[in-house]
């Protein structure tokens, strides 16, 4: 099997449980060097994790052997560190967003096709159990044609625990940037890619107070919508309903559930990998069934993203985590913004292929 060299440029919160299984469980991969715009965390992660190098990002994107550069930085350089590695002739793998806009999403897209490279995007956790399980059913027409999706994502926000909040109230934050490429990647995966949306937005507290350490009474002007309220139209016929807040004190709503012509699909929290899955058929009195997961992956793995990439790079297959998904993620989110700001249903200038299902049976650390 070839090992595929990597780097990782950004050593935050996020970068532990990358660098735990990149280095723990995936075989088709080796970190080669971490690197961060603060130098005592690249080396703090490095010695933790028993890394060779620690580096600038600019020394790591001058490394020949490394051909995976994971971007882990903050949303706002997204596109700019994505850029720069593939300008290096890396592939790249970052977390979501894919950018904080279309136009700066469409660039990486359009460098990455030029140079004859790849671009893979976090959320990653549709590769779990629990989705493919979901995956597999409606594939297999447990619920019939699909006709309906709903997904909510409510909480107040990450002030109150997250070191560093001040991000998810800028561009590229908010609930719908932050959390919507979880729920709305699982639907891809589901249902396929939209035609239009349409959507309503508010900001309904202008400032935040952290009451988080290390910046415990410090206050956030808040510059994005902090609720935002969609409706989608898919390709495939079946019309969408989502929910992302950060302003409100707690809901009962269901993460997702898919609604066919035979019956419905309790879909798990699309932010993990496991499950529970649940059932109902359209039989007259029947109940909900928890439904068994053929597959693995139910642990949180993220990095497998990555590792699936490297694969994808040594066969010649498509990779899962595929740019032209998180391009289409990207336009519906900030499709949601533009139908609120105009009033009118939003065409989405994009589409994409559903990703491959993962095989059933797969020893931990392999994809196929």
């Amino acid at each position: 099997m070839k090992i595929t060299k990597v780097g990782i440029i950004g050593c935050g919160a996020i970068s532990g449980i990358y660098l735990k299984n990149l280095t723990g469980l995936f075989r088709m991969v080796e970190v080669a060097a971490v690197a961060d715009l603060i130098p005592e965390r690249s080396a703090a992660k490095a010695a933790e994790f028993n890394i060779p190098r620690s580096c600038t990002p600019e020394e790591l994107l001058a490394d020949p052997e490394i051909e995976i550069v994971v971007n882990l930085t903050i949303p706002k350089v997204h596109a700019e560190i994505s850029l720069a590695a593939l300008n290096a002739g890396k592939h790249v793998y970052l977390e979501k967003p894919l950018a904080v806009n279309r136009d700066d999403g469409r660039k990486v897209i359009e460098l990455a096709r030029k140079k004859g490279l790849m671009v893979g995007c976090a959320p990653e956790t549709f590769f779990g159990g629990g989705i493919q399980t979901c995956r597999k059913l409606i594939d297999d027409g447990w619920i019939g044609k699909p006709i309906a999706a709903t997904a909510f994502m409510m909480c107040h926000g990450h002030e109150s625990w997250h070191p560093d909040p001040e991000f998810y109230y800028k561009a590229g934050g908010g609930p719908m940037f932050d959390m919507g490429p979880y729920y709305l990647t699982a639907l891809v995966n589901l249902l396929g890619p939209a035609d239009s949306v349409m959507g309503c937005t508010r900001v309904t507290f202008p400032t935040r107070t952290i009451t988080s350490a290390p910046k415990f009474g410090t206050v956030i002007d808040v510059d994005v919508p902090t609720h935002v309220a969609g409706l989608i139209n898919y390709s495939n016929g079946a019309a969408g309903t989502i929910i992302t807040s950060f302003d409100t004190w707690g809901a009962r709503l269901p993460r997702i559930e898919i609604y066919g012509t035979e019956g419905t699909l309790s879909v798990p929290d699309p932010n993990s990998f496991g499950g529970p899955v649940s059932y109902l058929n359209k039989v007259k009195g029947s109940e909900w069934k928890e439904m068994p997961m053929p597959f693995g992956y139910t642990q949180n793995t993220r990095g497998i993203g990555v590792a699936d990439m490297a694969r994808a790079a040594a066969s010649g297959r498509a990779h899962r985590a595929h740019g032209d998904m998180a391009f289409h993620v990207l336009d519906i989110m900030q499709g949601f913004h533009d139908s609120s700001d105009t009033g009118k249903l939003w065409k989405l200038e994009s589409t994409c292929q559903r990703p491959a299902p993962m095989p059933m049976g797969l020893i931990d650390g392999m994809l196929d």
